[in-house]
């Protein structure tokens, strides 16, 4: 009753607003904005369309054009949130969770709209997309780190398979650092937060050769203290070091032809996971208390060339983006998280990718088309070591994968008329795994060479169409409906975690999916409302079954069921007044098993115990608002605050239900002053001002690691008071 009361509330003032907005006139195809917020402010940031390249033509488009629900984030919004991770974004998106799953320091296990995984095994294709100026990231390791750097972050929910390929069933999310530029720009920034965590970074670009040579500079660093106390020896625990470096190169010939070269390395070294046991504290506490802090080291190098080239044929498009990118990483993490040593685990992952993806984007007469070919292969060697029982009993295992991914794609889109379009598109995909497993046991892998006693040998590929349908009406320049069906595929593979001699370890079948969606952009001159809803079928559900066991967590993966997901989003900016902006975003999902095929409860038998489980990582309700205010101060400069709450519902985090996420409620705020000119900028600001207790995973483990409750539960940071100076020119 609580969140329908919270949701009536909340579309009743966005419904009151926009009867405030609302012309009596139909729209002109330009509106003049009869009220301008103060230049150079955050408010009047807000105002601005941001234009998105989700849908890979030869042009960015506003996001309220985009007939799909995307949440888009622009540079100037994600310094106003002070984003230094795609953490920092996980409540901030109707049905959105960009979580870690913490028992590894940096593995994101992503979920949108009630689709996600709960496992770090590297080998587990995620159901949400992670990509990095153009490449996939192949894993999920790495990928919840500090971030900096960026033009924009892109959010699109449902499966995106059409443009981005397999494993996108949930949604994906585009993030894109700053190209050189061919005027000078330097910007600086600093903060210190609680902790103590202090941050510096640095970006500086600008012509080596005028029109023909562009160079960038992006440095970054961070070093934290330690947010946590461990109980156990009394001191700070959470250490962790950030480096990051990225150079840039650009070329142009002429207006036609431009190429952009990034490289990127990064170094992170700091402690373990902060795990928790529920034997030991309370679910509501920041406890912990753990006999080995553990360690993450982590570095990875990449780099991605990218060339546009403009072409006569149908005024189009050539773009071509190769990257490749080596990502290690060796982690320690205290699995029983208790003061005795039950349960230590030691990971080694060692991973290359290649990828290169070809398309063309044009316009013949009323048709636009985006089509291409893309490549992906990926080598991937992994071994962990459990240590247990204060090293009486000592496994190992792992193995290694070798994958190849080919694609071809084409996206119509057929404007029928002026107002009417027809979206048509289609994708062929094909992949295959290669993999030698060594089942955890006595000797079973070298922690440190990655070479393994192998046990099991195989090979599998597996071919998918993805296609997309999908109709666009704009009665107005200011308004858009539209409703689409398209299907998603999360690719097969094998488990390189085999934690069970008498189990396989694969191949597991590919997931497939199909989502039907409708939705509505509306601008009221600068404040716009978008609505979506949807309905998703899976067919074989793939996921990782974590149940106790007499190595401390079994983890299996197997085509569990099928099952549907529905539910509404909302998403809404209101200026209230010129200086005054009221966000707002609503999501509800509904999800149920429908064919059971595996025993999910794990009772032995296949019945309709299995079939009334909730279905794991899915919050039924997300919702939030915030206010954007900004006040001139004379000649002196213009100060802004903003507040923000949201709220997402508690979740299911194992598939038999006996782990769960908490439900929490989120209160950010901060005050920023900026001078005149803009070139300085002075900000306090609080994250989870109301200390709010949250985990990455709950996996429960059997009582002999600790005692009855006893569980791996990583906690996430609590309230966190910051302030940064930064400086532009």
């Amino acid at each position: 009753m609580k969140h329908w009361l919270m949701a009536s509330v909340a579309l009743f003032w966005s419904s009151s607003v926009y009867a405030q907005q609302a012309p009596t006139e139909p729209l002109p195809a330009e509106p003049e904005p009869r009220n301008e917020a103060p230049a150079g402010t955050a408010t009047e940031a807000l105002s601005e369309d941001i234009v998105v390249t989700a849908t890979k033509k030869g042009y960015g488009e506003s996001v309220q054009n985009v007939p799909i629900a995307v949440t888009a984030f622009g540079e100037a919004q994600l310094d106003a949130k002070f984003v230094q991770n795609l953490q920092s974004l996980s409540y901030d998106v109707p049905n959105v969770q960009l979580d870690g799953v913490g028992t590894a320091p940096g593995y994101a296990n992503f979920t949108i709209r009630g689709l996600g995984i709960n496992s770090t095994i590297p080998s587990i294709d995620p159901t949400v997309g992670v990509f990095v100026d153009g490449i996939y990231l192949g894993i999920n390791a790495g990928v919840v780190l500090d971030n900096f750097d960026l033009e924009g972050v892109e959010v699109l929910r449902g499966p995106q398979g059409l443009l981005f390929g397999r494993n996108v069933t949930g949604g994906a999310v585009v993030m894109r650092t700053t190209r050189p530029s061919f005027s000078f720009r330097a910007n600086a920034k600093a903060s210190i937060e609680t902790g103590l965590k202090k941050t510096a970074s640095g970006m500086v670009t600008g012509p080596l050769i005028d029109d023909i040579l562009a160079a960038k500079l992006a440095v970054y660093y961070s070093k934290d203290d330690g947010w946590f106390r461990n109980r156990f020896d009394g001191r700070s625990f959470g250490k962790s070091r950030d480096i990051i470096v990225r150079p840039a190169l650009s070329f142009k010939g002429g207006d036609n032809f431009r190429m952009d070269l990034r490289y990127e390395h990064g170094d992170v070294d700091g402690d373990g996971a902060p795990v928790q046991s529920h034997a030991v504290f309370p679910r509501d506490t920041f406890g912990l208390s753990i006999d080995s802090p553990g360690f993450y080291k982590a570095v990875w190098n990449q780099a991605i060339v990218e060339t546009n080239i403009d072409v006569g044929f149908g005024e189009g498009v050539i773009t071509n983006i190769s990257g490749y990118r080596q990502f290690q990483s060796r982690t320690v993490t205290d699995i029983d998280g208790t003061p005795q040593s039950f349960f230590n685990g030691y990971f080694n992952i060692n991973q290359k990718q290649l990828s290169n993806e070809l398309r063309y984007a044009g316009k013949f007469g009323a048709i636009e088309l985006t089509t291409g070919l893309y490549y992906f292969t990926q080598d991937l060697r992994y071994a962990e070591r459990r240590n247990l029982f204060a090293n009486t009993r000592i496994v190992s295992g792992g193995g290694s994968q070798d994958q190849t991914t080919w694609g071809v794609f084409a996206s119509v889109d057929w404007h029928l008329t002026d107002t009417l379009t027809l979206n048509l598109g289609g994708r062929y995909s094909w992949e295959r795994k290669a993999v030698q497993i060594a089942t955890l046991r006595a000797n079973g892998c070298d922690i440190d060479t990655l070479i393994c006693a192998t046990n099991f040998v195989d090979s599998d590929n597996w071919k998918s169409f993805t296609p997309k349908v999908g109709l666009q009406w704009k009665p107005d320049s200011q308004t858009q409906v539209y409703a689409l069906y398209t299907r998603g595929f999360r690719s097969g593979g094998y488990n390189l975690r085999n934690t069970d001699a008498g189990v396989p370890p694969g191949p597991f079948d590919q997931e497939m999916q199909d989502s039907f969606e409708i939705g509505t952009k509306k601008k009221f001159g600068r404040s716009r409302l978008n609505l979506a809803s949807f309905y998703n079928r899976m067919k074989n559900l793939q996921r990782e079954i974590n149940l106790p066991g007499p190595l401390g967590v079994s983890q299996v993966i197997r085509n569990t069921a099928d099952a549907t997901i529905a539910g509404l989003e909302a998403e809404g900016q209101f200026f209230v007044l010129p200086n005054l902006v009221l966000s707002g975003q609503l999501g509800y999902v509904h999800g149920r098993y429908r064919n059971i095929r595996f025993d999910i409860s794990g009772d032995g038998i296949i019945n309709d115990v299995d079939r009334d489980l909730k279905l794991p990582r899915l919050s039924p309700w997300t919702y939030g608002g915030g206010l954007t205010y900004d006040q001139k101060i004379g000649s002196l400069g213009i100060a802004t605050a903003r507040i923000d709450f949201t709220h997402r519902d508690s979740a299911r985090f194992t598939d038999n239900n006996a782990g769960f996420l908490p439900a929490a409620d989120m209160l950010d705020a901060s005050l920023t002053y900026a001078t005149a000119s803009q070139r300085w900028r002075l900000s306090i600001y609080g994250r989870n001002l109301l200390n709010e207790v949250t985990y990455g995973g709950d996996t429960p483990l059997s009582a002999a690691f600790g005692g009855p409750g006893a569980s791996l539960s990583p906690l996430n940071k609590g309230r966190v008071i910051g302030g940064e100076v930064a400086l532009s020119f």
